[in-house]
């Protein structure tokens, strides 16, 4: 599992979400939908309908992932912090019910007001 314990766990770029939506469809739920895609170093998160998904490439090639499900039915709160002049990065928080915070950073041009949106939608 991923140690969401770190306060600054991914710095994610934006990603097309068809090229990693033949990896997530196994794990998909029936009319579940990949809405967005971000992805750091190896790492990556996937927004969909119902949740977020954060894959975590672990070993020496990557081939070993970590699949943790965030479902949007568990946030109690969430935070979204945009971009400014100086410093590019955006964040987005997330405090689950029996996990804590978890947050995740954008770096690059990324409307991160879309993705509160999104959250919101299935949260409110």
């Amino acid at each position: 599992m991923i140690d969401f314990s770190n306060g600054s766990l991914f710095k994610l770029q934006q990603i097309d979400p068809g090229s990693i939506a033949s990896e997530l469809q196994p794990l998909l739920v029936q009319g579940e939908q990949l809405v967005s895609a971000f992805k750091g170093v190896r790492d990556y998160v996937a927004f969909t309908d119902k949740r977020v998904i954060a894959v975590n490439a672990q070993g020496i090639t990557g081939k070993k992932r970590d699949y943790t499900s965030l479902p949007y039915s568990k946030i109690q709160a969430f935070s979204v912090e945009t971009s400014g002049h100086f410093d590019l990065d955006a964040e987005l928080d997330l405090w689950y019910s029996g996990l804590g915070k978890v947050r995740f950073e954008f770096k690059g041009k990324v409307d991160i007001r879309t993705l509160a949106n999104l959250i919101g939608v299935y949260v409110l």
